[in-house]
């Protein structure tokens, strides 16, 4: 008969104890569970889809991202392009109508009368003509240049004189005021004086002379063949544009 040590608690008395299993058991199951876990991730795996294996609705999505990306850059260059094309343009335009306007010839005074022409007048050379014109109406340069004299001038009274790119002088004479200095750079169409009735005058008007390579010709039609006809008093519309514009 089994006796009962003194150390064994009493709830284990008639009770039959379970023997404990051997460590190398506890091994095995922990070894078993590690394979079937390792099975069941291959097998899983082999259901993964390649990596290589993309969906082709997904390829087509990002080929027409790469090709709307490519448009937005070609856009943005030509964009580019254009606006440098534009300034270019907008450039060349501003040239274009500023050497117009250096071409342009017009009439010196809106509204005048023509009274005395280019020529041999009581004995002397009248080296230019007259337009009558009330006293303090301005007068304008009828062509681009530089003022080389201005104010009073002998015989002429108060005078502009304005030399062209070319050489050519245009004398304004018997003015009342003159409206330049020397030097100035003057357009067509710009009012330069006022008439008047000083200097050697006998009546209020705009004495215009032309003097090419220092010689006075007869404005008429010096003016005639650029444009402007004095005694009708008109002068290209295309003139008139383009001196408005510059």
């Amino acid at each position: 008969m089994r006796q009962r040590l003194s150390s064994e608690p009493d709830r284990y008395r008639g009770r039959r104890r379970v023997p404990t299993p051997p460590r190398s058991r506890y091994a095995v199951v922990v070894t078993s569970a590690f394979i079937g876990a390792g099975v069941v991730a291959i097998g899983a795996g082999s259901n993964l889809p390649n990596a290589k294996d993309v969906n082709p609705e997904v390829l087509q999505g990002l080929k027409s991202a790469h090709v709307a990306n490519e448009a937005i850059a070609d856009r943005s260059t030509d964009d580019k392009a254009s606006r440098s094309e534009d300034r270019g343009v907008t450039d060349k335009t501003k040239v274009n109508a500023d050497e117009s306007a250096a071409d342009v010839w017009l009439l010196p005074l809106d509204e005048y009368t023509y009274t005395s022409p280019f020529g041999i007048r009581w004995g002397k050379l009248h080296a230019g003509i007259d337009l009558a014109a009330p006293e303090g109406i301005p007068y304008k340069s009828i062509h681009a240049g530089k003022v080389i004299q201005a104010g009073y001038y002998g015989g002429y009274g108060y005078a502009v004189t304005v030399q062209n790119a070319d050489g050519t002088e245009v004398i304004y004479a018997h003015s009342r005021r003159v409206l330049v200095n020397v030097g100035d750079q003057v357009k067509a169409g710009q009012v330069i004086g006022l008439v008047g009735n000083t200097g050697n005058s006998y009546g209020t008007h705009l004495h215009l002379e032309v003097h090419v390579g220092g010689q006075p010709v007869d404005p008429i039609p010096f003016l005639r063949d650029r444009g402007v006809d004095i005694k009708l008093q008109v002068e290209s519309v295309y003139a008139g544009m383009a001196a408005a514009a510059g």
